[in-house]
């Protein structure tokens, strides 16, 4: 598949949710051993994101306060292959939403449009680079003020999210041939 999308027979991407709350996001830490080191625990609102990302950080996404289930996967899948000029082979995880009934009963209808789905082996998360993207928005585009408030937050997200591929970039390693 990745020759392919190199050669430019295919368009490839990689797709996956993500979460942003203003609970905060906190990869890791450290302290000194007579150090207290603690984070304020907050309840607030989230915002749930479905995304398609390519190695070219193309980025195609949809944000949503509600729960993403497979409806919502089948709703975001259909509007981009509406948008499709060539084949293309989305890579996701086995997560339920993704293999719904629903979503398996929509792959022929989805493969006339030239959408295809591909199903990375379970537990393989470093294999869909759309992680990377989620990590870096979290870890390193947002910032610690962004959190404020949940409209701070959000619109911060939303600023992000429209600068990858412009602004904002992920060097992907390139394909082995």
């Amino acid at each position: 598949m990745e020759e392919q999308s190199q050669r430019g027979r295919i368009d490839l991407y990689y797709g996956d949710e993500s979460q942003v709350s203003e609970v905060g996001y906190v990869p890791y830490g450290w302290q000194f051993a007579d150090e207290e080191v603690t984070v304020a625990v907050s309840k607030g609102r989230s915002m749930n994101y479905f995304g398609l990302l390519s190695r070219s950080n193309e980025l195609f996404y949809k944000a949503t306060e509600s729960t993403i289930t497979s409806a919502f996967v089948l709703e975001q899948l259909d509007a981009f292959s509406l948008k499709l000029i060539k084949p293309t082979v989305v890579v996701l995880d086995n997560a339920r939403i993704h293999t719904a009934k629903k979503i398996k009963e929509r792959l022929a209808y989805w493969q006339q449009r030239g959408l295809y789905l591909f199903y990375l082996p379970p537990y393989s998360p470093h294999l869909n680079i759309i992680e990377r993207l989620w990590k870096e928005l979290k870890g390193r585009w947002l910032r610690p003020s962004d959190y404020a408030s949940a409209e701070r937050l959000f619109y911060a997200t939303a600023l992000v999210l429209a600068a990858v591929g412009k602004e904002l970039r992920i060097n992907f390693s390139s394909f082995k041939l």
